[in-house]
């Protein structure tokens, strides 16, 4: 005798996108953590690189969303960036109660380092995969976050 009712379809983990995109996110990570320890970073540290690779003062808060955080995590992980000497934070010109962050030449080194490191990820993983496949997921990808996030 079964415990799923006769009318409900049977459950095939491999057909539920989220299976997959835990299990791509899990590797990727895995894959990463790999690939960054002989410069001696981690992947949250790596995270927090990339975002501010896109501007140069960058709010915590604006750092928390970006890398899908906890505010409370982002402000550790800052810290321990801070202390490593690869940030350094000031209040907003614009709003004294906020904390930027910006890189040092030392976290801007580094920056570089972990991209090239990314971007051969990035080739591995999508190796055979067109241009117009990966914008199209990409696409795709933006649009489940979008919906989620609400």
């Amino acid at each position: 005798m079964t415990d799923v009712p006769p009318t409900e379809p049977p459950f095939h983990r491999a057909k539920w996108p989220f299976y997959w995109i835990a299990r791509v996110t899990g590797r990727y990570f895995q894959t990463m953590e790999t690939a960054l320890e002989p410069i001696g970073i981690d992947v949250p540290s790596y995270r927090v690189l990339m975002t501010l690779y896109e501007d140069h003062h960058v709010s915590v808060s604006a750092i928390a969303d970006a890398c899908v955080i906890k505010l409370s995590t982002a402000t550790r992980i800052v810290q321990r960036m801070t202390a490593d000497g690869l940030v350094v934070t000031r209040p907003s010109p614009r709003d004294r109660r906020v904390t930027e962050v910006s890189l040092t030449a030392k976290g801007e080194t580094l920056r570089h380092q972990v991209k090239a490191i990314a971007e051969s990820v990035l080739a591995q993983a999508f190796e055979g995969v067109s241009d117009a496949e990966r914008e199209a997921l990409n696409s795709l990808l933006a649009g489940v976050f979008g919906r989620l996030k609400g």
